[in-house]
């Protein structure tokens, strides 16, 4: 890897053995995947890892040195979902107990986090790109990001520069304030060699388009055509949503950290099919091929015909527009009775406080049963009291990492509003 004069002699341990550690960990990063140089960093950072768990000892050991050392992060940064939320989850006595020993070093974890650099208190989230938010990088920008669903966002949608990169590297990256230059960094890096061409009669559910695309490409970058006649051209606030749950469900279902959609995504209104590597593959996607896909779940709980204990909803989080998206449509089924089971929806802790502004509309979907927190439901699955339950989802992501079981939206409101 080339070097400028000051990376060689931070390299050499002039500036004290751990910078030279924090910057060799660097190099051998970007040496292992053929990477030239380094480059600044622009955006602010985004963390994965947010929970205490035992576990990660070591995790905690490089974050400690590098704390006792006075180093911070080059910008404030914003990190995933904290684990548990005794106020808003209904655990029992049990689960609670399994919680504190999972997640025992929690409250030292956010003390690091914390003296790192933390953004705030309620920094919270795996949406940080969320206006309530802020964390919203430019296009162009160089970041080194690792939450999957926010890297697929973040290069797809905004057209920020992000590897996807694991946890520990993505936090000695931002202490460093540089990145190795490879991969989504380059333009050649960009380019998708798969054309999806979409031939369907209606708008797709992005989560199963986003597990088809996933599961097809794996971890290439697809260049798809005729969703934005579906969806339109504009980013839109529903244009944003639906291309948020598509991409975590590409990147979780796959690998795909990046994709582009002709006429929409910013790339894409750029350069077109010039984004398209010679040779690239095609893959058509059509009613049948999704409804495929969706057929192809396995079903994880112990009793097959279980009903269902609660619902998770927002995975990643839910966005400002979505919340009100349920409350009107199960307003509009419910006609003031109660829904069938808990329902929690799983929001950035700036979003749920700009929602509960709306007092009286706050107050209605208190009163249906729903349940507004920040926590993740992944975590809140890894619990294995909890993963036994029977718990149902419109998340193609926590569907893939757990035993939730997907449903559509529209099929989740006739589980949710069936009174019996």
């Amino acid at each position: 890897m080339r070097l400028e004069k000051d990376e060689i002699e931070m390299l050499e341990g002039k500036r004290g053995p751990l910078w030279q550690k924090i910057i060799k960990s660097v190099v051998m990063y970007g040496e292992a995947f053929g990477a030239e140089k380094l480059v600044p960093l622009d955006g602010a950072p985004h963390f994965v890892t947010s929970f205490g768990a035992s576990m990660i000892k070591p995790y905690f050991e490089i974050l400690d040195e590098i704390i006792q050392n006075g180093i911070k992060t080059f910008k404030p940064f914003t990190v995933d979902p904290r684990p548990f939320d005794p106020q808003n989850i209904n655990y029992s006595f049990l689960e609670k107990i399994l919680f504190n020993f999972i997640y025992g070093k929690q409250e030292k974890c956010e003390e690091q986090l914390k003296k790192l650099g933390l953004l705030d208190d309620k920094a919270f989230t795996c949406t940080c790109y969320l206006d309530e938010v802020g964390n919203i990088p430019k296009k162009g920008q160089y970041l080194a990001w690792s939450e999957s669903s926010a890297v697929v966002y973040a290069n797809s949608v905004i057209g920020a520069r992000t590897n996807r990169n694991s946890a520990g590297i993505d936090v000695l990256c931002n202490v460093l304030g540089k990145a190795p230059y490879f991969g989504f960094l380059t333009d050649e890096g960009r380019k998708a060699s798969w054309l999806v061409e979409l031939k369907v009669s209606k708008v797709p559910n992005p989560q199963l388009l986003g597990s088809a695309i996933g599961l097809k490409v794996i971890e290439d970058v697809p260049y798809i055509v005729g969703l934005s006649e579906l969806i339109g051209n504009e980013l839109t606030k529903e244009v944003k949503d639906y291309l948020k749950d598509m991409g975590a469900a590409a990147a979780s279902n796959g690998a795909v950290g990046l994709y582009h959609v002709e006429g929409l995504t910013p790339e894409a209104k750029e350069y077109g099919k010039s984004l398209l590597k010679e040779n690239y593959r095609v893959y058509v996607i059509d009613d049948d091929e999704l409804q495929k896909i969706y057929n192809s779940y396995p079903v994880l709980w112990k009793n097959k015909e279980a009903k269902p204990v609660a619902c998770f909803i927002g995975c990643p989080h839910a966005s400002l527009n979505q919340i009100h998206w349920w409350y009107e449509n199960l307003t509009a089924r419910l006609k003031k009775q109660k829904l069938s089971i808990p329902v929690y929806i799983c929001a950035a802790p700036d979003v749920i406080d700009t929602f509960k502004k709306e007092i009286k509309t706050f107050e209605a979907l208190n009163s249906m049963g729903v349940k507004l927190t920040s926590i993740c439901p992944l975590m809140y699955m890894n619990n294995p009291l909890c993963a036994k339950k029977p718990i149902i989802t419109n998340s193609n992501k926590l569907r893939t990492y757990s035993t939730a079981r997907f449903y559509t939206d529209e099929e989740l409101l006739d589980i949710l509003t069936k009174i019996e």
